[in-house]
């Protein structure tokens, strides 16, 4: 797995991690992260001079996919760290339904109209960087929820080395079973790769503000933290 931090703010953040792993049965946190709901998850970056324009040109797509019978996306503005300034997360449902005839016929008809060519070779111009890519969380209703009133995110994108994908996954439920023992506050949703980009899973944590964030380490004290860290299977909490 490869490394590369940042943090994020609404309208986020990625690091990339090399980890290893203990296996363990499924847990209440694990039933609370994963899912078996397919999102797109589209990373942009805006052109030169073009940050404010791309803001916008989105904001009006997010209006079109809404006529065209979609749910328009949840997205994250990026403060820091990889190249790319806006994740866009889109729920799809599923492959089947989400190109199932009659939709495929309603989002087509509201992006080749005059106003959703026009948008499209906006978007075009005021794009650099795009990246897609398919993956599996929790439903839509749970995700909604979370992402509802939170102002700050943290997210972790990551590619597992060959032979050790499952083991990557079971590292990050061991991270969300730490944060379980210490009152489940702080669960991340995993993302697990469907399809497209070169990701293998992505989490994504929560929080009201930058404030929150920075205190959420100080909620628990040392001894705490380690009976956690140990009891999610880890050799201490200076191994997460």
């Amino acid at each position: 797995m490869t490394s590369n931090c940042p943090t994020l703010l609404r309208t986020p953040l990625v690091l990339l991690v090399l980890a290893a792993a203990v296996f363990f049965a499924p847990s209440y946190a694990q039933a609370q992260t994963e899912g078996d709901y397919l999102y797109r998850v589209t990373m942009l970056r805006a052109a030169p001079g073009h940050f404010v324009g791309l803001m916008a040109a989105l904001r009006e797509s997010f209006e079109l996919d809404e006529e065209a019978g979609d749910r328009a996306p949840f997205w994250i503005r990026h403060s820091q760290g990889d190249q790319w300034d806006f994740m866009l997360v889109y729920p799809m449902g599923g492959f089947p339904s989400f190109y199932d005839g009659d939709r495929v016929g309603q989002r087509a008809a509201a992006w080749e109209s005059v106003r959703g060519k026009t948008l499209a070779t906006r978007l075009a111009e005021v794009t650099s960087y795009r990246e897609e890519w398919f993956a599996r969380s929790v439903a839509i209703d749970e995700m909604a929820g979370r992402f509802d009133g939170m102002g700050f995110f943290h997210v972790e994108m990551f590619t597992g080395l060959p032979g050790k994908r499952e083991e990557l996954f079971e590292q990050r439920r061991m991270e969300n079973r730490y944060y379980d023992h210490l009152g489940g506050r702080q669960l991340n949703l995993l993302f697990v790769r469907e399809g497209g980009s070169n990701w293998d899973a992505m989490t994504i944590g929560f929080y009201e503000n930058l404030q929150a964030f920075a205190a959420a380490g100080a909620m628990h004290s040392a001894e705490q933290q380690e009976a956690a860290a140990l009891a999610a299977g880890f050799d201490g909490v200076g191994a997460i």
